[in-house]
């Protein structure tokens, strides 16, 4: 029993974060995480982070 609420919040842990990454895809933020993510999309990254790899 201790192992399947282990599992289950896991699997909240990463369910949330997988819908803050695409919230922030959808609103068109480059860099996620980066506190200028939301200047990236209109005039390049702040932090010197182009977003790509």
């Amino acid at each position: 029993m201790a192992n399947l609420i282990v599992i289950i919040v896991l699997l909240l842990i990463v369910g949330a974060a997988a819908a803050y990454v695409v919230k922030a895809k959808k609103q068109g933020q480059k860099c996620i995480g980066c506190p200028y993510a939301k200047d990236c999309a209109s005039k390049g990254c702040g932090c010197g982070n182009t977003g790509e790899r």
